[in-house]
């Protein structure tokens, strides 16, 4: 199929990219419900079996800028369908295992499809037409906040039903599917940004992440106040901060620190880091709440399946307000949606601290938390689209995502914290707990509504309507 046959169907290139998309955020959070059964499976420690989820995203957090950078270099159609492929193959690897270390270096693998959200974000940049762009890259982030409400549930029906393998049949088959459907079907950007890959400063980068998220994601056993944590949270701040002065004078940087440092993109970056964290406690802590024994001071005694589709409302509102969104962003911007997704979770997460002694009320609060969720991270990729050069998007959308993998870790840490400091006499969390969390959450939320104020209103429609220079004549679709 010639390139050009393949720029009239902008439908069919959104479907892949939305496979490949799902497949990656379901396989960051499915295997959350399974650790207990892997755990026993693979004869392995609490501290052990946490590195199948610190390995997926160590690997994740470090390739996304990386490969963002070569799909800007190299073409981003062809780093996309070999992110895939790798993802299926350390698919196959964790479905296959028998041990913790083969487990582990599939999750490892797992972690190179992290690729798919910039370099998808820069195909529809480069491929769709001017005002489907928006809408194409709102509905690719409302994918992401619908496979991390779904995916929790998801994991414990797998788990509890064919077994954890299938958590991982399943992300295999997603990924072979998106791989070669990329490769088939998808267009070749003929955008290119020359230079070479940094590989010093991929290292510094990776040295700095890995610190930190180790930290973030060890705190449960290690405590916030520990040696361990501060130390490590120390290093990995420090190294950034080297990382960030490597980068302004490297020729061929990994990461332009001058476009990371404007004011559209650093505030959306901080906002992003905030919503994030702030999202994170209705998808860990829903249903946990719902799984606790009926007649406590919290819970309803209900099934994982059960549980799970407390959340499917929400995922269904988080598809229906992509694309308006989306159309929003083509009218006015993506800032005004992204402060009004934050102000309805706040409100929902309010509501949820307040008053969750129901099924019904839970349904009802967490479907506007994921209704806010998902127009927030529906605007985000936009607001980073039209800030940078379309030869940056790869690279500034990497980063993006980078900030929400912390902030989201960070934000169930310090829910998982609260909850296992609030416990009864027979050890089951206390309601009290759920309330701090949630209301906690809900602050995160409104300091995030607080922090978009700040990004410049009037520069992505500017961006908008303005057609980029460096846009080539072949990245038009055809008529």
């Amino acid at each position: 199929m010639s390139s050009s046959t393949a720029r009239q169907a902008p439908g069919r290139t959104l479907l892949i990219l939305g496979v490949g998309t799902l497949a990656f955020v379901l396989a960051q959070t499915t295997v959350i419900p399974a650790l207990g059964d892997l755990q026993r499976a693979l004869g392995a420690s609490p501290s052990g079996i946490a590195w199948m989820v610190t390995a997926y995203l160590l690997v994740a957090s470090i390739a996304t800028p990386i490969l963002g950078r070569l799909g800007d270099m190299l073409g981003k159609q062809r780093l996309l369908a070999t992110s895939l492929a790798l993802f299926a193959v350390g698919s196959v690897v964790c479905g296959l295992a028998d041990s913790l270390a083969l487990m582990i270096v599939g999750r490892g693998l797992q972690g190179l499809g992290g690729g798919v959200f910039p370099l998808s974000f820069g195909i529809i940049r480069d491929e769709f037409p001017k005002e489907r762009v928006p809408t194409g890259i709102a509905l690719l982030g409302a994918i992401a906040a619908i496979g991390s409400a779904i995916g929790l549930p998801l994991g414990g029906v797998l788990a509890d039903g064919p077994g954890y393998h299938w958590i991982f049949w399943v992300a295999a088959t997603m990924g072979v599917l998106a791989a070669l459907t990329t490769h088939r079907f998808v267009p070749e950007s003929p955008v290119r940004t020359p230079g070479r890959v940094d590989l010093a400063g991929a290292a510094i980068l990776g040295l700095g992440l890995t610190a930190l998220l180790i930290a973030i994601s060890r705190v449960a056993d290690w405590g916030w106040g520990s040696a361990q944590t501060l130390g490590l949270i120390a290093a990995g701040l420090f190294v950034l901060v080297l990382f960030a002065m490597f980068e302004r004078r490297a020729p061929h940087p990994l990461v332009n620190m001058r476009t990371f440092a404007r004011r559209p993109v650093l505030t959306t970056n901080v906002s992003t880091v905030l919503i994030g964290s702030a999202m994170i406690s209705t998808f860990v802590l829903v249903p946990q709440l719902a799984q606790l024994p009926a007649g406590g001071s919290a819970g309803f005694g209900l099934s994982a399946t059960e549980a799970g589709l407390l959340l499917a409302p929400g995922g269904l509102l988080s598809l229906l307000v992509a694309p308006v969104v989306g159309r929003v962003g083509e009218r006015r911007g993506s800032k005004s949606p992204f402060f009004a997704g934050c102000l309805l979770t706040a409100g929902a997460l309010l509501g949820m601290a307040l008053a969750h002694d129901s099924v019904a009320l839970v349904i009802l609060w967490s479907s506007i938390t994921s209704a806010g969720v998902g127009a927030a991270f529906a605007a985000i990729p936009n607001l980073i689209v039209v800030a940078v050069d379309e030869r940056e998007t790869g690279e500034a959308t990497g980063v993006n995502t980078v900030m929400r993998n912390i902030g989201s870790s960070l934000g169930a840490q310090v829910a998982g914290t609260i909850i296992a400091t609030h416990v009864l006499g027979n050890g089951l969390p206390e309601n009290a707990g759920f309330k701090i969390a949630f209301l906690i959450s809900a602050v995160g939320a409104v300091i995030a509504a607080i922090s978009v104020l700040l990004i410049p209103g009037g520069h992505q429609r500017r961006a908008a309507a303005e057609p980029t220079q460096h846009r080539p004549l072949a990245a038009t679709p055809s008529a």
